[in-house]
């Protein structure tokens, strides 16, 4: 296949892969979305099991005040019963202590008993709060997953839509080609093949030496940028070719074969200058 109708073909599987890859990089996205809001919901579950678990020591702590409550009760009203049948002045300080003590018990355990009922009270409102939120929550979450699984569904649909498109154009092209340009449009921001203009990669906007701009320019072959890795194509600059190609300015392979040509002179000089002292 001529290499002009190669670049042509990698121009369009260009634009087919970088939307695919930009597809596929959304479906794994989407389920993330749903993260945040399962995290919530999972929060809101361990609250309520917590919220609940202190309601049920509430509950216990109020049922052992409330016995103490009846103890403290029955045990005042008994000894004021007895104070019908006391006879002397010991006996009734004894029992007028014995219903002061138990006055003071059922205060104080009336007291902790009105706490436990508020505390019951209060946890017993956030439960129904968070169950309800919960409920909410769970509703949302299951309409966001069928909206999501709609929306993957039409993605993937769209990709194979596009696989199809790749695989009218794969027919011809090398398949080390096709490996290494799918690659660079993944790692290069969805750019595998690019102009090489004035001198300059258009993907890195590196200067490339002359003769490797020739070389691209000969569409003899593919190309690759030594720089970011693009498959190269030449594109006329607004300069004109003979500014763009002199090489003169050739860069660093021109710089190289004079520098060998330089090093061969001063070799033969030396070499000659030793002979002569020799035969000396």
């Amino acid at each position: 296949m001529v290499v002009e109708d190669v670049f042509e073909k990698l121009q369009s599987l260009q634009d087919i892969l970088s939307e695919k890859i930009g597809l596929e990089r959304d479906i794994g996205e989407i389920p993330k979305l749903l993260d945040t809001q399962e995290e919530l919901l999972a929060r809101l579950k361990k609250s309520f099991i917590e919220k609940n678990q202190d309601y049920e020591k509430a509950k216990l702590s109020e049922g052992d005040f409330r016995n103490l409550l009846a103890q403290a009760e029955s045990d005042r009203e008994k000894a004021e019963k007895n104070m019908d049948s006391i006879s002397t002045q010991r006996e009734y300080e004894a029992l007028d202590k014995e219903i002061r003590d138990a006055a003071e018990k059922e205060q104080q355990y009336r007291k902790e008993l009105l706490r436990e009922e508020r505390v019951l009270s209060d946890l017993d409102e956030q439960i129904k709060q968070s169950e309800s939120l919960i409920e909410q929550q769970e509703k949302d979450l299951e309409e966001r997953r069928a909206g999501i699984e709609a929306e993957v569904s039409e993605k993937k649909a769209q990709v194979a839509a596009l696989e199809g498109e790749e695989q009218s154009l794969i027919p011809g092209l090398d398949p080390e080609v096709l490996f290494k340009f799918e690659r660079i449009i993944r790692n290069k921001g969805g750019q595998g093949i690019v102009a090489i203009k004035g001198g300059v990669c258009m993907g890195c906007h590196m200067i490339l030496p002359a003769q490797f701009a020739n070389l691209v320019r000969k569409q003899e072959e593919i190309v690759f940028c030594p720089y970011c890795s693009r498959i190269l194509f030449y594109e006329e600059s607004e300069q004109g070719d003979e500014e763009f190609f002199n090489n003169e300015d050739a860069g660093s392979l021109a710089d190289l074969d004079d520098m060998d040509d330089d090093e061969y002179d001063e070799d033969e000089e030396e070499e000659e200058k030793v002979n002569i002292d020799y035969e000396e």
